[in-house]
């Protein structure tokens, strides 16, 4: 349905029985939940899907190795069987990636491989290969660019990778074939209760950030899944007669991660450093053809939609990379740097600690005007956090109890119905990104005019024509991760493109401001 008459009928409609305000991970994993189970469903986000913090992960599904160092089993335990159902549903999106843990003293190996044969007796049936003591040889094979001077061996295990941007694309789409209406950009202004129904029912004003239209919808349920600016809208939703301000739910945190060629190490395992000078992971990812590093944890005051790495955060990165590296990295080898804002929750008494403290487990708080606010978890575990709100919003008589758990078996859209070997997630982009959807891309209009990091001009109307995009940034960061890669070539590539989104959808495709953008994922010298 063309987004103009998605918006003229949404009015049409009367009352949905849930509306999901945020299109990341978890609003959208909620949104195709809800409407497998047969509610009638719209989704509202405010800017593109995934355009904030779900886009922006250091993309691996993982049961958490770190928090099996804080003793943590349960959420590795889920997150572990999480990890093979997202592997399960969405393999042309999601596969399994060998990691490699080098041991420069003689008691690492030993240390490390004992955790991680628990991590694998924790995954039980749904592991993804079995935890390996692997001599100096073995570890310079596995991690060529590894710093080799003082290298005993490692230990090799195993966890999972993905495209963040193109799996929430998925749900939305996904959640769309299964009745659900999703709309982006698409600003929810207003939540109000509506006094005197015998039910529980919102009204919710929406502004359309690409027309200019405002529309009013009704809802019997309302989630709020904005990430980590679900305290903003419950500021906006409390009735005029509440005394005070909600408590506030999310402690921001940033993650900083840097993008280099693959040759500084290639191959197809992943680096994990257990512990940095601080105490802190630091990984080295295959993915899409580059070397994603990364990634930091430092607190955060503002929720710019833009954060910027702070300086110290840079040469952290860069410091850590070039002692586990047999090349050292520097600003100038960066093709691309970007931060993410995680919505870590907030506890008090963790408030002395920093954020590394703060629980990356997720919260659900229900308003006493009914809003139903959801916050912090990660990737891996947006479904059964999805299957936890509803849970919620049943218990909380918002909405009639249904039976669920297709979510676990129901494959997203581009899903091969049989299993087949696919092309690893760290290998450059091309069309099986799209799985079975690849013959729909390569029936568009220009399947053979390249533009350059493997997207053609039918790449880019398909994404304007079925995949929701409006803009530059849309389909050269999220449908099409160039700026995340190699954001000078993106910048090259964005005249093209724009030409191509004026032809589909005559509107503006803000070239200018994507070209603001991709100067600021490039370093600034010191």
């Amino acid at each position: 349905m063309k987004r103009a008459d998605l918006l003229e009928s949404l009015p049409r409609h009367g009352v949905f029985d849930l509306a999901v305000v945020g299109g990341g991970a978890t609003g959208l994993g909620v949104a195709l939940d809800a409407a497998l189970r047969g509610f009638s469903v719209v989704l509202l986000e405010s800017h593109d899907f995934a355009g904030g913090t779900s886009s922006r992960s250091t993309k691996l599904l993982h049961g958490g190795v770190r928090y099996l160092a804080q003793g943590n089993l349960a959420l590795v335990r889920e997150a572990l069987a999480e990890r093979a159902t997202v592997l399960r549903i969405a393999p042309h999106l999601a596969q399994p990636l060998p990691f490699v843990m080098p041991s420069y003293r003689w008691w690492q190996t030993p240390f490390y491989g004992l955790g991680l044969k628990l991590y694998d007796l924790l995954a039980g049936g749904a592991g993804l290969g079995r935890t390996e003591f692997l001599d100096r040889d073995a570890a310079l094979r596995a991690l060529p660019g590894v710093n080799p001077a003082g290298l005993r061996g490692g230990v090799k295990y195993w966890d999972g990778q993905f495209d963040d941007a193109r799996l929430a694309l998925a749900l939305a789409r996904s959640a769309e074939a299964a009745g659900a209406r999703v709309l982006n950009y698409a600003e929810v202004t207003a939540v109000r209760q509506i006094a005197g129904s015998e039910t529980p029912l919102s009204t919710l004003e929406v502004v359309d950030r690409r027309g200019g239209l405002t529309l009013q919808l009704q809802a019997r349920c309302v989630v709020n899944a904005t990430g980590v600016w679900v305290d903003a809208l419950r500021d906006h939703t409390q009735p005029a007669a509440t005394q005070g301000a909600p408590s506030r739910m999310v402690s921001p945190s940033q993650g900083v991660h840097v993008v280099v060629d693959r040759d500084f190490m290639p191959g197809g395992h992943a680096l994990l450093v257990p512990r940095t000078r601080d105490g802190r992971v630091l990984f080295a990812v295959p993915w899409l053809g580059k070397l994603v590093l990364g990634t930091t944890d430092t607190p955060r005051g503002d929720l710019a939609r833009e954060p910027d790495a702070f300086a110290e955060e840079l040469e952290f990165i860069l410091g850590e990379a070039s002692q586990a590296l047999s090349r050292p990295v520097r600003r100038e080898d960066i093709r691309s740097l970007w931060v993410g804002l995680r919505p870590l929750v907030a506890a008090p008494e963790a408030a002395q600690g920093g954020t590394k403290v703060l629980s990356r487990e997720h919260t659900i708080v229900v308003d006493a005007n009914g809003l139903v606010t959801v916050t912090g978890g990660k990737w891996t575990t947006y479904r059964a956090m999805a299957e936890d709100v509803l849970e919620r919003c049943f218990a909380s008589h918002l909405l009639p109890r249904r039976p669920g758990g297709l979510s676990a078996t129901h494959a997203l859209l581009g899903a091969a119905a049989t299993a087949s070997p696919a092309t690893p997630i760290h290998a450059a982009p091309g069309l099986h990104l799209y799985g079975t959807e690849a013959p729909q891309v390569t029936a568009c209009p220009g399947k053979g005019q390249a533009l350059g990091a493997g997207l053609t001009e039918a790449m880019v109307r398909y994404a304007a024509r079925f995949e929701h995009a409006h803009t530059v940034e849309d389909v050269l960061a999220r449908r099409w991760r160039v700026l995340f890669l190699d954001a000078a070539e993106a910048a090259r590539m964005a005249p093209a493109v724009a030409a191509i989104l004026v032809e589909e959808l005559g509107s503006d495709p803000e070239l200018e401001p994507f070209q603001a953008l991709c100067a600021r994922y490039l370093p600034i010298a010191p």
